[in-house]
């Protein structure tokens, strides 16, 4: 369900949101933290949430690859978020596409609230079609970055996630064992064999 705005919606202090995507390996929590910790700095109350599920690095703290870290409330559910960011300026979300359609309606009821939203999520699952439901938040978002990473196959700049498995479940956690990032010809190369 969508968040049809209304007149008791709307705040004095202009919220919006923020969306980094891309690919495995791309920096997109390294973004996250960095800049979390610039709202910090300028003395902004910050509360960062991470899907349950992604206890690849840490259980309760959202860890990039190069291993920068920030504390985090792991939640189950995208309406749990609206129940802890109540007095904050800054939310940050990891792993967005790990949570439920919810996350759609939450991020754009706390930017009607007056909250900056950064969001860190793959674009593309590893299929390279849109990963749901991170296509509706980037449609809704004020600014969206797409970072890449390096094509560990031929050096270009990669936005695809492969997957080495042969699972079709589309979420499957990993890192560098189960997934690579590749560039479009490099990925559509390996799909079709």
């Amino acid at each position: 369900m969508f968040l049809e705005p209304n007149a008791s919606h709307f705040n004095a202090k202009s919220g919006w949101i923020e969306v980094i995507c891309g690919s495995m390996f791309s920096g997109k929590t390294e973004e996250l933290i960095r800049r979390l910790n610039r709202a910090i700095i300028a003395q902004q109350h910050v509360e960062i949430f991470k899907p349950i599920i992604d206890k690849r690095y840490s259980k309760k703290k959202v860890v990039s690859h190069n291993e920068n870290e920030v504390s985090s409330t792991p939640v189950a559910f995208a309406n749990d978020i609206l129940l802890r960011a109540t007095d904050c300026d800054v939310v940050g979300i990891d792993e967005a596409q790990f949570f439920d359609h919810d996350i759609v309606e939450v991020v754009n009821r706390l930017a009607f609230e007056g909250k900056r939203v950064i969001i860190a999520g793959l674009d593309m699952d590893f299929r390279g079609r849109p990963f749901k439901p991170m296509d509706e938040l980037m449609s809704i978002a004020e600014y969206i970055t797409k970072v890449h990473a390096i094509c560990m196959e031929c050096g270009k700049l990669a936005s695809y996630s492969y997957r080495r498995t042969k699972s079709n479940k589309t979420v499957v956690l990993g890192e560098k064992d189960i997934y690579e990032a590749l560039c479009r010809n490099c990925f559509y190369e390996k799909l079709d064999h």
